[in-house]
């Protein structure tokens, strides 16, 4: 009997630390994810139901604070700079609060995310920005609390919440000519110093056309701007590719001029590495 007991204390042991219960989230997380113009926006949220109940006036009252949604905090992120009522909100994640009035509702972006519902402290000086829209009333009525992106264009969207029968929606713009401007010029341009010294490592650590390797860091040191040192590991690049092409005196007259930067900087590593490889393509 007493072995008994024991076995069975110990299956039960076993089966409470190995269970885990699952059941449906009554108000169920959601993801949102949408590129405007050229700016990422990325909506998380909780989704709590009518369930039968009176939302606006009495489960969300008029006036007050509302967490927008259930559980933590809905999160808005933007990759960018927008605008919205004229006013800049700086690229970054904000919790989504909002005072729903009967004839208009304030929309707050809050600088701390890290709440589970309201903050037990309201800071003010964490509103990164206050926006007051209108709310439209709708012909049918939306169960489940919903954040959506709509009216997306080029150069903005709209930012909606819908539940019971109303509709809030806030206009932003997202800087996409800006963005656009900056990238034609950039390719326009052509490649950049860094762009040339990163092909021409990647060909010589590749043993890829090392013609064409030598080409690109030539390009990267040419583009050194006027009274700036060429950077030490550009040349000791350009050294190791001659050398390898095997133009060892190109290589040592180099390694020369990186071994003086790396002096220069302080830097021992490419110090040594450099006068090791001297040493060693000095040798007959």
């Amino acid at each position: 009997m007493k072995k008994l007991f024991l076995t069975l204390a110990l299956s039960l042991a076993i089966f409470a630390s190995n269970a885990q219960v699952k059941t449906p989230q009554s108000s169920p997380l959601s993801k949102v994810e949408q590129v405007v113009g050229l700016t990422s926006v990325t909506i998380e949220y909780s989704r709590p139901s009518i369930k039968g109940r009176i939302v606006y006036g009495d489960l969300v009252p008029y006036g007050k604070n509302w967490r927008t949604g259930a559980n933590a905090n809905s999160t808005v992120t933007f990759s960018d700079a927008v605008t919205i009522n004229g006013k800049e909100l700086k690229a970054g994640k904000y919790a989504l609060f909002t005072t729903p009035k009967a004839d208009s509702w304030d929309i707050i972006f809050y600088s701390d995310t890290n709440n589970w519902g309201l903050p037990e402290s309201w800071d003010e000086s964490k509103v990164a920005l206050r926006a007051s829209v209108k709310p439209e009333t709708l012909s049918k009525s939306v169960e489940t609390f919903t954040i959506e992106l709509a009216n997306i264009s080029n150069d903005g969207a709209t930012l909606d919440l819908l539940w019971e029968r109303t509709r809030v929606s806030l206009p932003f713009s997202v800087p996409t000519q800006t963005l656009a401007m900056a990238s034609i010029e950039k390719a326009l341009a052509g490649p950049s110093m860094g762009d040339y010294f990163s092909s021409a490592q990647y060909y010589y650590q590749s043993d890829k056309d090392l013609n064409k390797a030598l080409l690109w860091i030539n390009n990267a040191i040419s583009m050194t701007p006027a009274g700036k040192d060429t950077p030490f590991w550009y040349l000791r690049l350009k050294s190791l590719i001659q050398a390898k092409l095997g133009d060892k005196k190109g290589a040592i007259e180099t390694a020369k001029y990186s071994l003086e930067g790396a002096q220069k900087a302080g830097n021992a590593d490419y110090e040594k590495m450099n006068k090791d490889s001297i040493a060693e393509w000095s040798k007959k």
